[in-house]
């Protein structure tokens, strides 16, 4: 591992923990050269998955750009970054069983936003009015009476 401080290419690991049941392992490290300490996180990298959006694109699957989307719809909540890891987490392993190259946008948003709703009412509206593009206050109040009715 290259120290992200001096390039030096030989580092030392000085403890290690499984996270996640055992999907993530957290090593700290230390340079042998500089002495600056240092976390990595390894995870096993799945089978590439391409995303097709809703205008017929593709882009390859962004973990990263998943969360984006629920932090923002998390913003100012009492939810902790473990949960929505967490949540990620669950969301990937449900397309993951999919066990198909491509899958469409449409299909991740689903289970996002039912795991969200499941999470936080207000994260999960947020969500949705992103989503679903919602085009005026008719279509949001739909949404919110709909997730009363099921409440």
């Amino acid at each position: 591992m290259r120290c992200p401080s001096c390039s030096y290419a030989e580092t030392e690991v000085l403890d290690t923990r499984k996270l996640n049941d055992g999907e993530m392992t957290r090593r700290r490290r230390k340079c042998r050269a500089c002495g600056r300490r240092f976390t990595t996180y390894e995870r096993v990298e799945t089978v590439s998955l391409t995303i097709v959006k809703k205008d017929g694109k593709r882009e390859p699957y962004d973990r990263e750009k998943m969360m984006r989307g629920i932090r923002t719809a998390c913003y100012r909540r009492a939810i902790a970054v473990t949960r929505m890891e967490q949540l990620v987490n669950d969301v990937e392993n449900a397309i993951m069983a999919i066990d198909d190259q491509e899958i469409s946008s449409t299909a991740i948003g689903d289970e996002v936003m039912r795991r969200l709703r499941e999470l936080d009412d207000v994260a999960y509206i947020r969500f949705a009015s992103v989503y679903r593009s919602f085009a005026d206050i008719g279509k949001l109040r739909e949404a919110v009476d709909e997730l009363l009715e099921n409440s």
